[in-house]
């Protein structure tokens, strides 16, 4: 087992904040597995690189030795998290949830090794729980302490509905942390009131506290907004290996080492030497296609990442795209719609042509169908189609 401060370099990498870092290196200290737990509900059934980023800080871990606990969250599922939400979540019912945890299963075991990874489900201790429980649960936690979250107060500020039953989430989530006794927590950043939740209940049941690691929440492709299949700025672990390679070549230049940290297994010195090879003039893309190739063969294998640039953007409809894809260089100020970025590549006659185009659903961008309310970044690549013979790779570069 590593060092101390060995195991500690590597749990901090790409991490948000250690909650609390002192405790941590006590524990690293006792030089014995611990119990990891990290919580994932099965509120969708395909995941996506954003997942990963959680995902991938739990194989390091399970590298260094330490035991995971991969929790499905069957029971809160049925709540509905509603961290970051405005309105109160529509709870799942029990054959979405069961569909849902199935094949998430089968997806997160193409990163950590499932010979090593405890799954367990919090129906299992949940519904064991009588009315009367709840009841002590909740007594644990107050409702002026539940206000400081963030969505609770602004959704009370604004006098919009907050439902009992979500404030039973976050003490849910908690009390998982009690039923597994673990060590550790993993979660993203807008989990954070939930994992602390995890320590105050810990301490409540007189149990010693764990400590927190929270991931980042990765930005999509367009560099902005977080990472979401709903916003179309996702690239699913699933999809197609020439699908992940355009997409992945298409982000811009300004999230790829972002996305290097953060989805990477690759040291970090030699992360750095690739940093350093653009700094003396290497072609930013080159750099894409060592992670593309990279991501490609964690979840495809070793040849699908080898062959995936001669499939890239193929099947965009019912169609194959040419191997001899054309690259147009349209110049902008900022950034623009889609509509004419299409008029400007000369990929549809005229911008009412591609506003007609827009409102029949014919024009792609990486493989999916976009709306005329997609904005083309400043320094993105995209590979673009208008229609069925239409097609090129698309670059919006500085005028």
């Amino acid at each position: 087992m590593k060092t101390v401060e060995e195991q500690l370099a590597i749990i901090k990498r790409g991490a948000d904040s250690v909650i609390v870092e002192q405790e941590l290196v006590e524990k690293l200290k006792r030089n014995k597995p611990l119990r990891i737990k990290a919580g994932f509900d099965p509120t969708a059934p395909d995941l996506h690189l954003g997942h990963a980023v959680l995902l991938n800080k739990l194989r390091m871990l399970q590298d260094l030795g330490h035991q995971i606990v991969f929790l499905i969250g069957d029971f809160t599922g049925m709540i509905g998290d509603p961290s970051g939400k405005s309105a109160t979540r529509p709870p799942l019912t029990r054959e979405q949830v069961v569909a849902n945890a199935e094949t998430y299963k089968q997806q997160v075991f193409k990163i950590l090794d499932e010979s090593k990874t405890e799954v367990v489900f919090n129906s299992s201790w949940l519904e064991k729980l009588n009315s009367a429980d709840f009841i002590r649960l909740a007594s644990h936690y107050t409702v002026a302490r539940m206000l400081e979250r963030e969505d609770f107060s602004n959704r009370y500020a604004n006098n919009q509905s907050i439902a009992i039953h979500e404030f039973l989430y976050p003490l849910i989530q908690g009390y998982d942390s009690v039923a597994l006794r673990a060590d550790i927590e993993v979660g993203g950043t807008d989990q954070t009131f939930n994992l602390l939740m995890g320590r105050e209940l810990q301490r409540a049941y007189a149990q010693e506290p764990q400590c927190i690691i929270t991931m980042p929440l990765l930005e999509g492709l367009d560099g902005v907004k977080k990472m979401s299949k709903s916003l179309g700025n996702y690239v699913g672990i699933q999809e197609a290996p020439g699908a992940m390679y355009t997409k992945l070549l298409s982000m811009p230049d300004q999230l790829i080492w972002r996305y290097f940290d953060l989805l990477s297994f690759r040291d970090p010195a030699e992360i750095a030497q690739l940093k350093d090879s653009v700094a003396q003039g290497v072609n930013p893309r080159d750099i894409k296609i060592e992670l593309a190739r990279e991501l490609i063969a964690r979840f495809h294998g070793d040849e699908a990442a080898a062959n995936a640039h001669k499939s890239a953007g193929n099947r965009m409809q019912e169609g194959e795209l040419p191997e001899d894809l054309p690259t147009i260089e349209v110049k902008a100020d900022s950034d623009m719609p889609i509509a004419a970025v299409l008029n400007k590549a000369g990929l549809v006659k005229n911008a009412a042509g591609a506003r007609d185009m827009l409102a029949a659903g014919s024009v792609r961008v990486d493989g999916n169908v976009v709306a005329r309310e997609f904005i083309f970044k400043l320094g993105a690549e995209h590979v673009c189609q208008a229609g069925k013979k239409s097609f090129a790779r698309v670059k919006l570069l500085a005028d």
